[in-house]
Order: structure tokens, then sequence, then C-alpha cells
């Protein structure tokens, strides 16, 4: 008998992949194919393998729907395959979600599968819109009725008239294209025409959206805001807790669309960071590295490593792949012996106290100039044997003034790059249609593969108001060399400080009037802040 699979029915959550479970991670992460609604946040797929097989599986999107018995189909094929499925469902798999139905499909199936809850939409929405759901000043009892079907409509199951007379908070799903019958139905019932009531648009995202008014207003509120779906609505009192509890839409970049052009893992803490003050972040690598064409020179090195004085790391990237071929010729770091450790810039510092080990200098930014004076400070260069390790489009002159200096150099590629052009979870296309407020950029080269995909000025030119900030002043040559400016630029690659001097950009009141002010100066330049040029 073949092997049968296992499938696993997991909340995906509302829509911030914070409130995504643990075990929902741990499967993801040993999936081999992954079924994910409409509804479900896209980023959760970078936590499945690379070999996993990616299906949409939604039936909100009108060019692609999915029907019910298609979904049957598929869990069943993929499970008899022997396969590990995770059908991602947004919200709770078994709140209105049809979980139930396709655990019962599995069930008489005979394939193994399991539960796996997630934070509903029903209680965590309101919640981010500042709407608790019971409070005992004003209710202890909440009602969570569909309102997919209007109450007139034949289809109909839920009993308005009797909502109408319960007290307590009723939370309604899937009802906003019917709320204004909702409304006159539960008034026409006895339920106060002032009762409070709010519509939450999108909720748990950078792009949430909330209005609040009463019963006999808040289908003229939706329709002038013109709210989109998914949308949940919150009758009873405490709405009107929402003005002083009102948290999530307050962060300083709520609603602001960030895309982030570097690799997830090395961009993890700047995008963590976005996420707290509120932006919607897109991530869009813009560089894919790999290894050298040629392996040859770097085998050689790391033969003859024992007689290096000196190894340079030019990058994170460059420690990564280093590494990776160092641990296929040894089995010890120790086989470093007594070489003296340099890196260019903080970052990559940071990345080689990861490995525990420590640089005996770090310069303060990839600039020749700045590189060998962390080196001077270490003693005389002359004789001393130097390995410098970079990828192959270098422009740094370092091997060049090191040989200046008297020192023996041997300048290896350990990886290439090439602009990225895959878009496993859509926020390429995102950014092509809809445009965003800020990209950000970490080097020079991320700037250059960047425009090799999407023609940078002629995407600004489509969105004039998006907004450009770069990790550090070093970088600034790329935009120069496109004819552009960055709004702000950050201490050297000093994240909180990007971070902060975007959030002052945004906040404050000159922003959109500065074009010609003066220069600033070279402190002015490596301490973040706005970043202004005469024109």
């Amino acid at each position: 008998m073949a092997n049968q699979g296992i499938v696993y029915l997991v909340g995906a959550g509302p829509g911030d992949t914070g409130l995504f479970t643990v075990r929902g991670v741990e499967l993801l992460a040993r999936a081999e194919v992954v079924i994910y609604d409409g509804l479900v946040n896209r980023e959760l797929l970078r936590l499945a393998p690379a070999s996993a097989e990616i299906i949409y599986g939604g039936k909100h999107d009108r060019t692609r729907c999915v029907s019910q018995d298609e979904l049957n189909a598929l869990l069943l094929a993929k499970a008899r395959e022997g396969k590990r499925v995770v059908r991602l469902k947004g919200g709770d798999p078994c709140l209105f979600g049809r979980g139930g139905e396709e655990a019962e499909l599995l069930a008489e199936a005979g394939i193994s599968f399991e539960v796996v809850p997630g934070v509903s939409s029903i209680q965590s929405v309101p919640c981010y819109a500042g709407i608790p759901l019971t409070h005992r000043n004003h209710n202890s009892s909440v009602i969570i009725v569909t309102g997919h079907e209007g109450p007139s409509s034949p289809a109909n199951k839920v009993d308005w008239a009797q909502l109408a007379n319960i007290p307590g908070t009723i939370v309604v799903l899937m009802g906003l294209r019917n709320i204004r019958q909702i409304a006159a139905t539960l008034i026409a019932h006895g339920r106060l025409a002032e009762t409070p009531a709010a519509i939450v648009s999108r909720g748990t995202t950078s792009r949430q959206r909330t209005v609040a008014g009463t019963l006999s207003t808040i289908a003229d509120l939706a329709d002038q805001a013109n709210l989109p779906p998914p949308a949940v609505t919150v009758i009873g009192n405490v709405v009107n807790l929402r003005e002083k509890l009102n948290w999530f839409e307050q962060r300083p970049l709520f609603g602001r669309r960030v895309v982030v052009a570097q690799r997830a893992d090395l961009a993890r803490s700047l995008v963590a960071l976005l996420h707290e003050r509120g932006a919607q972040v897109l991530e869009v690598p813009a560089t894919r590295w790999r290894p050298p064409a040629d392996g040859v020179r770097l085998n050689q090195a790391l033969a003859e490593l024992k007689s290096y004085d000196w190894i340079l790391f030019s990058s994170p990237v460059c420690i990564e792949f280093f590494f990776a071929r160092f641990f296929q010729t040894y089995d010890d770091l120790r086989e470093l012996g007594n070489v003296r450790l340099c890196t260019y810039g903080p970052m990559t510092a940071q990345k080689l106290r990861e490995w525990r080990l420590h640089p005996a200098a770090v310069a303060a930014d990839h600039k020749t100039r700045l590189i060998m004076e962390a080196i001077k400070k270490c003693g005389d260069m002359r004789g001393q044997r130097f390995l410098v390790l970079r990828g192959e489009s270098a422009w740094e002159k370092v091997p060049e003034a090191l040989a200046e200096s008297g020192a023996i150099v041997d300048a290896v590629e350990c990886y290439a790059a090439k602009p990225e052009m895959s878009d496993p979870t859509g926020d390429v296309a995102r950014l092509v249609e809809e445009g965003a407020d800020w990209i950000v950029f970490a080097s020079g080269l991320a700037i250059e593969h960047f425009h090799a995909r999407f023609d940078l000025p002629k995407l600004m030119a489509r969105f004039p108001g998006t907004r450009l900030a770069i990790a550090n002043v070093s970088i600034k040559w790329a935009l120069d060399n496109l004819g552009l400016e960055p709004a702000v630029i950050a201490r050297s690659n000093d994240v909180e400080s990007l971070v902060n001097a975007i959030t002052k950009a945004i906040h404050s009141d000159d922003f959109s009037t500065i074009s010609s002010g003066s220069r600033m100066n070279e402190t002015d330049r490596v301490t973040g802040g706005l970043y202004n040029y005469v024109k």
C-alpha cells in the first residue's frame, strides 16, 4: 500500500504575521505542499522550504477563483501522493472557514489530519481597532454571526429578529455587502438606532481602515469611505471605547508602504522595526548571490590559510560564502589559526561575531581610506600577507592600497551577484501595481540591481510620492549615477537611525516643501535625519 500523507489544516491568523502560531511555523518549515487561501498573508509562505510546492487555493480573486470541490480533490490527491500538506486558511480554520468540512472529507477518506487553531479575526480585528468585545462596564456576552447572506435572502440562517433583543456585543463577519440591510433589520426589531457600530476593513494589517458611528449611520459611513473587504462589523457599546483604546492605527508609520531591497535574512532587524512602527513592508530583494563561477582561487587560499596574517571580509554575504566553502575543506574553526580578521563596516563585524570570532579591526565604512585606517591601528603592514575576500563586482581599492603599504595581497572572489528576478510572495507585483511610500537600500549594489530590474527613475516618475532612504552615505554614488537623491541617510548601517529618519521625515511639517535648503555637512550626513541637497 502506498504511503499515505498527512494534511494539516492550519489557521493563518487575521493578517498580521506576528499572530501566526508557533505550531504553524513548525509545520510550514516541514511542508512539502502548501495550499493557501486568498486572505492569507503571503509573507507566511517564506516560512516554507524552497522545495515546497506552493498552490493558490483562494476563493476571493475573481481571476483565480478555486471552488471548494477543486480544493477537496487537491487535498486528497496530494495526501495520497504521500505528501505533508499544509492547508493555510485565513483566521481560524473552524470559524466560518469550512475547516470542519475539509476535516470531514479527510476523515471519510481515511487520511491523517491535524487541525491547528488560528487567531480569528473575530477578536483580533476589533482589538486592533481599539474595541474590546467585552468590558465589565458595558457587556459580558458576545454573539458571532455571518453576514454573508442578507436578512432577506432565502439562504439566510441567522435569526436577526432574535439577535436584536439579546443584550451584548454582536460581531458580524462577511457582512460588509449587506450592512445596510443588517442594520435596518436590527433597528426594525428593537435595537436602538443610536447603538454604536464600527466596521474594520483589512484588520491587523497596515492597510487597516475603520469607520465608527451608529446603527443608523454605519452603512452610509462605509459607503463614503469605500471600505474594501474583508471586514468585521462590531455592534454594541464597546465601540465607544475605540476613541481611548485605538493603539494600532496610532503607530508612527501606520499605513506607509516601505520596500526593503535586501535579502530577508539580512534585513530581518530592519523589517521587524518597520513592522513594529506600523509600516507595511514589501520585501523585494534586489540581489541574488551565488558561489563564484571559478572557485579555484578560493580553494587555493583555503589550502594556504595558515600562511596569512590577515583575512579581510568585505560584507556579511562574503562571510556566509567563505565559511560555506571553509567547512567543505575543514571541520574545525580552529583551522583559521592565529590570523587576524578585519571587516568592512559594523554590520559585517556583527555577522562575524555570530561565528564567535572577534575582528581585530573594524572599518567604520566601506571607504578604502577608512579600511586602511582601521588596519594601521593594529601595526605595520609591511611584509604582512593579506587575504582580501570580496565579490565579483568589488569596487573598493583596498588590495592596491595594501600593496602600496608594503603588504603581500591575495584578492579572492568568494561570491558572485546578479539581479534577483523572482517574486515568491507577490511583493514585486504589488510594488509595480501600487507603488510605495519608501524604498530602502543597504548597498550600492542593491541600487544597481534594483534599477536593472525596475528602472528606478521610471518607477519613481510613475509614483512621484515615493521617497528613497539609504543605510549610509557611502552608497549615495549609486543614486547619483541615476540622477536621484535620497530623502534620508542613516548613520552607517544603523537600522534604528534609518527608521527614525524615515519617521521624522514623514512627520516633519516641512518635508513636503524641502527642495532647496542648505547642504548638510559631513557630520549631519552620518548621523541621520533629513538629507537635503541644493538642486
